[in-house]
């Protein structure tokens, strides 16, 4: 195969990769973005095997025959609740991929054609494993305890310590030291002292960054994977991963930024930790217990939103959980055939990953014009007869606006609080992951419904028939 056609066919590849990120931008177009993302990995593997350096198929094709049947098998039984931890666990795959081929490189670095005529490694080369390496070893490790925090296996709270970020920095002077070491003279020993620092750092960095956090920390772990790639695209000198690696690291620094703009937050802060841990001072406690709030029933609910003009859904977390969202379909439906207009406003770090709720609003086939981004929908909140709020919490705190003492203060919300009714569904009056209590609670024009948001959304369909 010519240099030239795998030049054309690697430009076609990141034209459509280019064209899937364009597409993931918006919920309507989505699905067309991944199959543009999927027909251009589509054509990089096949020219790729094509290329005169592959010598063995039989490891390749049992590895890829292995890959796409775990990956079918997940894909089809993974519940919508789950998907924020299996792409945490998919971004630790990628780490570890970028390791895995670091070492091999290492090891027989004339198979892969970047030694010198002493059989060393040439110096670009050594620098390129050596950011590839920390960045991969980093990646893998943070993404596992974020998939362990999101999954369950260990508390999402931050766990921080006296001193944590002096031994981070600490640490991360010794890795960098190591890594110039490794480069001067090709020091096994360095290079897997760096290693085996980054490894433990990715543990480090994200055990102190909580629940309310998540959402942030996945992207940017999506962009770690991706500059992972892109590293290790020049030790393999394979231009099209190192295309796809930097398009995926910048989208996702991007939309970690854009993230952290929502919650008015630096990144750096977000990244420092220690946000959402559990609020256990006897003043907080007490404030829930002590302060009055109203709470009705599923037809009570149900009476309100039938009477209503207009009807905005704010969902949550609380919605994933509880599976709820074929169930809402089905109320939204009902609520329409009374005439009642009805749209969705959806925050920017709602759920436990970016655009967590927009993926399961379109598993139950909402239609997407009746979806709205916070700055699209917040003007209209002041017009609307009735907020219901499905499982969200933190997104909707009026502290945000009006107490400069709150750890969320600053913070873009969606201004629920103007809306002439709001009805909450909740399972209790527990604190949200941000470990913050929620001012709407208690305003006199909200009601509390405490129940599973499926079952309540089931009742209150029951109550609109």
């Amino acid at each position: 195969m010519s240099a030239n056609f795998v030049a054309l066919a690697y430009l076609l590849a990141s034209v459509l990769v280019i064209l899937a990120l364009k597409g993931l931008s918006s919920p309507a177009s989505a699905r067309r973005g991944n199959l543009y993302g999927m027909l251009g990995m589509g054509i990089a593997i096949v020219v790729t095997l094509q290329l005169s350096s592959v010598q063995n198929y039989v490891w390749i094709f049992v590895a890829l025959g292995m890959g796409a049947a775990i990956g079918g098998s997940v894909a089809r039984k993974i519940p919508m609740t789950h998907m924020p931890q299996l792409v945490a666990f998919m971004h630790s795959l990628v780490g570890l991929a970028a390791v895995l081929i670091a070492v091999s490189a290492l090891y027989d670095p004339a198979s892969y054609g970047i030694s010198t005529h002493d059989g060393a490694l040439a110096m670009a080369s050594r620098i390129e494993l050596f950011l590839g390496t920390f960045i991969g070893a980093i990646t893998f490790t943070a993404s596992l305890v974020a998939f362990a925090k999101l999954q369950g296996l260990v508390s999402g709270q931050p766990v921080v310590f006296a001193g944590q970020h002096l031994l981070n920095l600490l640490l991360g002077i010794i890795m960098i030291v190591s890594g110039i070491i490794f480069c001067v003279d090709q020091s096994w020993l360095a290079f897997l002292v760096m290693l085996g620092i980054a490894l433990l750092l990715g543990v480090l960095l994200i055990i102190p960054i909580g629940g309310a956090d998540m959402p942030v920390i996945v992207s940017m772990l999506n962009s770690y994977s991706g500059w992972a790639a892109a590293g290790i695209g020049f030790t393999l000198m394979n231009h099209m991963l190192i295309v796809a690696g930097a398009l995926v690291g910048s989208s996702g620094a991007i939309l970690s930024y854009i993230m952290c703009k929502a919650m008015n937050r630096s990144l750096f802060n977000v990244l420092l930790g220690g946000f959402g841990a559990e609020v256990g001072s006897s003043s907080n406690n007490a404030a829930q217990v002590d302060r009055p709030y109203k709470s009705g029933a599923a037809a009570d609910a149900g009476f309100l939103l039938a009477n209503a003009r207009s009807v905005v859904i704010v969902p949550g977390y609380g919605l994933a959980v509880a599976r709820a969202q074929h169930a809402l379909k089905e109320m939204v439906e009902s609520l329409m055939a009374k005439g009642v207009t009805v749209k969705f406003a959806i925050h920017p770090v709602a759920g436990r990953m970016p655009g967590h709720m927009n993926v399961l609003l379109a598993e139950a086939d909402i239609p997407y014009d009746i979806v709205f981004e916070m700055d699209e929908i917040n003007s209209e909140f002041a017009d609307t007869d009735v907020a219901l709020i499905i499982g969200a919490n933190d997104v909707t705190n009026p502290a945000a606006k009006t107490d400069p003492s709150s750890p969320i203060y600053g913070m873009p919300i969606l201004e629920v609080n103007r809306a002439q009714h709001v009805l909450v569904i909740k399972r209790s009056m527990a604190v949200g992951y941000a470990g913050l209590d929620n001012d709407l609670f208690y305003m006199d024009k909200t009601m509390m419904i405490f129940a599973d948001a499926k079952k309540a959304c089931e009742e209150i369909i029951q109550a609109l028939d």
